[in-house]
């Protein structure tokens, strides 16, 4: 069996999933990782320097270094063409050409294709300039959607209830709060129903649908304060919250939107991530991601059987199959551990201790999402989410236990968390 070595781009939870499972497939050679954190640094060579997101610098460093696969983990390599430049050098990589990872680089572009292929979302409008914008939501009114059309590292979306909480949002979109994100502004009514992610690898014809997943996104209890990144996340979704045929609609609207692309030339490898709205209609598109979810993937890597390995060299060469994924019985409950302040400001550099307490208990592993390693050789925290706790087992009940235990067992100054996560999967 040929071994592959493999270059991970990336630093959060969702790369040191990724990069966890990597290492399981037989076929994995030696791993590197860039930026990396301080969980990814102790299992992969730690690339220094290596600009992420250049994608001559991304191409010519994995030659050099007789790189077999390139994983892709956020979205920014993404939007700016690495995928075509590792490919162009003839090195198999996973994540979407420039032109298809426009499905999260923008939102109008990606309002545009799910129109054309016939896709449930909300109803919307797009503007260059505030004036019109603000005069659009005047008229129209609260409770409406302001979001940056750019990339803006998570940011750029308000949920306004109210006519001064959406101008504001519009004003400062428009003010250069996002950069260059904010240039284009998409307003769209509001949705109501419970959301549930769903990850799928594609490579450009077969599309194979991932385990369901509910994320957290507000920042406290009860689904209080501001949105974040995430807070927490289930897997799978218990089917009195999202029924067989609702699940078999959001893959139908995968499908299509990939199948669209297809038609307009533009061929999607990778993972497509559908974040839907179950509304009374049916399922609805809130919006794509061209990579993996974070914090989702925290949950449905640990419970998926296949070698990644594989699977990800399949979505590159088009030889992608449904046989190639199963999932076990087991249930998954994460937990984010964030520094005070999130998602404002936030101190870093904390000292973080009892990661190996929490992973001796049953099922859980500790994925790192904001650490590093200090000059000393102290894990520290050094971003706003910093880890995700994740447990499996048997039964929903057990994990969520088991994730909230391990939580308990971990200290740095600041950590914080919600203590309801996962609540919705209790039926009432």
């Amino acid at each position: 069996m040929n071994k592959v070595d493999i270059l991970l781009l990336g630093s959060g939870g969702r790369e040191h999933a990724l990069l966890a499972k990597l290492a399981e497939s037989p076929r994995a050679g030696r791993l590197y990782v860039a930026p990396g954190n301080g969980g990814m640094d102790v299992m992969a060579e730690k690339v220094e320097g290596l600009d992420a997101e250049s994608p001559v610098a991304v191409a010519e460093w994995a030659r050099n270094h007789n790189i077999g696969l390139v994983v892709i983990g956020p979205e920014a390599p993404l939007v700016a063409g690495v995928a075509d430049a590792v490919r162009s050098a003839g090195i198999a990589c996973f994540g979407p050409n420039g032109a298809a990872a426009q499905m999260e680089g923008s939102k109008k572009f990606a309002k545009q294709v799910m129109s054309r292929a016939g896709v449930p979302t909300a109803a919307y409008r797009s503007f260059t300039d505030e004036e019109s914008c603000a005069d659009y939501v005047r008229r129209t009114g609260a409770p409406i959607v302001v979001k940056a059309d750019g990339l803006a590292a998570g940011k750029g979306v308000i949920v306004a209830k109210t006519l001064d909480e959406a101008l504001a949002g519009v004003h400062e979109c428009f003010s250069g709060a996002f950069g260059e994100a904010g240039a284009t502004v998409v307003v769209e009514e509001t949705l109501d129903g419970p959301e549930c992610s769903l990850l799928a690898l594609t490579d450009g014809k077969t599309v194979v649908p991932l385990a369901t997943a509910q994320d957290h996104k507000r920042a406290l209890d009860g689904d209080k304060g501001p949105n974040t990144g995430g807070m927490g996340v289930y897997s799978p979704v218990p089917e009195h919250l999202v029924s067989a045929e609702q699940l078999a609609a959001m893959v139908e609207v995968e499908r299509k939107v990939v199948a669209e692309l297809a038609e307009e030339g533009i061929t999607y490898s990778g993972c497509l991530y559908g974040g839907f709205m179950l509304t009374s209609e049916g399922p609805k598109v809130l919006e794509f991601n061209a990579r993996f979810g974070d914090p989702e993937t925290q949950v449905v890597l640990p419970r998926m059987k296949g070698d990644l390995v594989e699977l990800f060299l399949a979505c590159d060469n088009g030889t992608l199959s449904e046989d190639m994924v199963s999932w076990d019985d087991d249930w998954a409950v994460s937990v984010v551990l964030t520094s005070a302040g999130y998602p404002g400001a936030y101190e870093k550099g904390k000292v973080i201790t009892g990661i190996e307490r929490a992973e001796e208990l049953p099922g859980v592993t500790v994925y790192h999402a904001g650490t590093a390693l200090a000059a000393d050789g102290s894990l520290v925290t050094a971003g706003g989410r910093v880890l995700d706790v994740t447990a499996v087992a048997p039964t929903f009940e057990e994990a969520r236990e088991r994730a909230y235990a391990a939580c308990e067992l971990i200290d740095f100054e600041g950590k914080t968390y919600r203590s309801d996560i996962g609540m919705r999967a209790i039926k009432q």
